[in-house]
C-alpha cells in the first residue's frame, strides 16, 4: 500500500533540475517510508531501476564496488549481478540503507560525474560520525528529509476531506461553528492517535483495532531501541528517548539529561543527544535568547526541548508501562475524555506539524519580574524580520499571560500572536485563537 507523499514532488524537481549533477539522499527515521517512496518514484519516472538494499545484499553485488575506476566494467557487473538492464539517461539506481555500506556512498562522486544514470540514496542514522568517519562524503549529494505522514498526507490516505475543507475555511476566513469544529478536532485527534508512520496508517486504513495499531507502534519503538543499542550499548540514548513524554508533562524549561539518566550529566552524555537527534526519531527545539534577532543565531545550545518525531509513537510511549493500550483508552483520547491534562501531547503534535514543513523549532523563555517563575512561548516562527508567537493548550483557551507579555516586550518584532486549542476561531485584541488542526496552515503561510 503506497500513500501519496509530498516529497514525491521534491523528487520530481530534483530529477528535472539537479539529477544530472547530484544524487539525492532521502534521510529519515526507520519505518518512515524512505524505501517505498524511492521505489515508487523509480517505477513511475524511469524505464528501469536497480534497488540495492545494503541491509540484505549479496557479496556479488558489494564486490562490484571494489573498483569503481572502470565504470564500464562496474555497470556490466552490477547488471549481471541483479539481472536488470540499465538504460542510459533513463534509469536510476537506489542505494537503500546506504549507511550500512559507506563504500557505495563514497562512490557517488564518480558515478554522478559519469552521467549515465541517476542515483537515489536512503538512510537511517546516516549522519552519525561512525558511519562516515572513514569515507569522503560526496559533495555531489542533495538531501531530502522525509518525515512521518503529515495531517494532509494522512487525510488523503484515509479518504478524509477534513484537511482540505478546514484549509479553505482558514484561507477564506470563514467561521467554523461548534459542531463542525468538534468533528474536525476529532479527526485531528485520530491523526494524533494513529500517527504518521506508514505501517500504523496502513493498519488504520485496513480497519484494525486501536489495540492492533498500538502493537504496530510498539514494534517500531522496539526497532528504534535496537538501533539505539547499536550506537550506545549502555542504554543511555534509549533512556533519553523514553523520558521525553515525562519531561514535557512536567512543563520544564528545558530537557534535563540528568533527569533522563538519574545521574549528573557529563560530556559524553551530551554528545549522545546529537546522536539521538541525528536518528530523526526525535525533534529538537532550541530556546532562542533574543527573538528580536535571527532565531537561529540566538539559539541556546544548552537549553532545548525534545519531542518525538511522530505523535502516534508519543501517545504509545506515554503509556509504555502498560502491556498494550486498550481500545477504550484510545476512545477516551479521541473523545477528549482522558483525565490527564494532555497539553504536552498537543504540543508534540504542533512540533511535528512545524517540523514536517521543514522549519526548525524554536521557543522562548524569560523570567518574571521579582519571581522565580518564568514566561514561555511554545513555538516561534520567523518571517523576514518579524516573528510569530504560538502557544498551545489542550482544551480551553484559559489564561495566556505569556503571549500578552511577549507582545508587550517585543512589539516591534511581532507579526502574529496565536493561541492554538480545541476551541473555535476567535480573536481578542492582538491574539488570534485557532483550533489545533489549523496549525499546518500557519506553518505554510507564516
Amino acid at each position: 500500500m503506497y500513500f501519496r507523499r509530498k516529497a514525491y514532488d521534491q523528487l520530481l524537481a530534483w530529477k528535472k533540475d539537479y539529477a544530472d549533477s547530484y544524487a539525492i539522499l532521502i534521510e529519515g527515521a526507520r519505518r518512515v517510508g524512505k524505501t517505498t517512496l524511492a521505489e515508487e518514484f523509480a517505477k513511475n519516472e524511469y524505464s528501469s531501476y536497480i534497488l540495492l538494499d545494503f541491509a540484505n545484499v549479496s557479496d556479488t553485488v558489494t564486490s562490484c564496488f571494489d573498483d569503481v575506476h572502470d565504470l564500464d566494467m562496474f555497470f556490466l557487473r552490477l547488471q549481471a549481478a541483479t539481472g536488470i538492464d540499465l538504460i542510459k539517461n533513463d534509469s536510476v539506481i537506489i542505494f537503500d540503507e546506504i549507511q550500512l555500506f559507506p563504500k557505495a556512498r563514497q562512490a557517488i562522486k564518480y558515478l554522478v560525474k559519469d552521467g549515465r544514470f541517476h542515483y537515489i540514496e536512503t538512510g537511517s542514522l546516516i549522519s552519525i560520525k561512525k558511519n562516515v568517519k572513514d569515507i569522503l562524503v560526496p559533495s555531489e549529494e542533495m538531501k531530502l528529509s522525509l518525515y512521518p505522514l503529515d495531517f494532509e498526507e494522512f487525510s488523503l490516505a484515509i479518504g478524509s476531506k477534513t484537511y482540505e475543507h478546514s484549509k479553505t475555511f482558514f484561507m477564506q476566513n470563514i467561521y467554523v461553528d461548534q459542531k463542525l469544529n468538534r468533528q474536525w478536532m476529532r479527526d485531528f485527534r485520530v491523526y494524533m492517535a494513529v500517527g504518521g508512520l506508514p505501517q500504523a496508517v496502513k493498519a488504520f486504513v485496513e480497519g484494525r483495532s486501536f489495540s492492533e495499531i498500538d502493537k504496530v507502534k510498539r514494534s517500531i519503538i522496539q526497532l528504534y531501541e535496537d538501533d539505539f543499542r547499536k550506537i550506545d550499548p549502555s542504554g543511555r540514548i534509549s533512556a533519553m528517548f523514553h523520558s521525553i513524554p515525562a519531561q514535557l508533562s512536567r512543563d520544564t524549561k528545558r530537557f534535563l539529561i540528568s533527569d533522563a539518566l538519574g545521574k549528573r550529566k557529563n560530556k559524553s552524555d551530551e554528545n549522545l543527544i546529537y546522536d539521538l537527534v541525528d536518528s530523526k526519531t526525535v525533534l529538537i527545539s532550541h530556546n532562542t535568547t533574543d527573538p528580536r534577532v535571527s532565531l537561529s543565531s540566538t539559539k541556546s545550545l544548552d537549553s532545548y526541548k525534545l519531542y518525538l518525531a511522530d505523535t502516534g509513537l508519543f501517545l504509545t510511549l506515554m503509556f509504555t508501562d502498560r502491556p498494550e493500550i486498550q481500545n477504550n483508552l484510545y476512545s477516551k483520547m479521541l473523545s477528549d475524555k482522558l483525565p490527564a491534562n494532555l497539553g504536552y501531547l498537543y504540543e508534540n503534535a504542533v512540533a511535528q506539524v512545524i517540523a514536517s514543513s521543514d522549519r526548525e523549532l524554536y521557543y522562548h523563555t524569560w523570567e518574571k519580574e521579582k519571581s522565580t517563575h518564568y514566561y514561555e512561548i511554545d513555538f516561534l516562527l520567523s518571517k523576514g524580520t518579524k516573528v510569530s508567537a504560538i502557544e498551545v493548550k489542550s482544551s480551553g483557551q484559559g489564561e495566556y499571560k505569556s503571549l500578552t507579555k511577549f507582545k508587550e516586550k517585543f512589539s516591534q518584532s511581532v507579526e502574529d500572536i496565536i493561541l492554538l486549542s480545541q476551541k473555535e476561531i476567535n480573536r481578542k485584541g492582538a491574539i488570534k485563537f485557532l483550533p489545533i488542526y489549523m496549525a499546518p496552515f500557519l506553518a505554510e503561510r507564516i
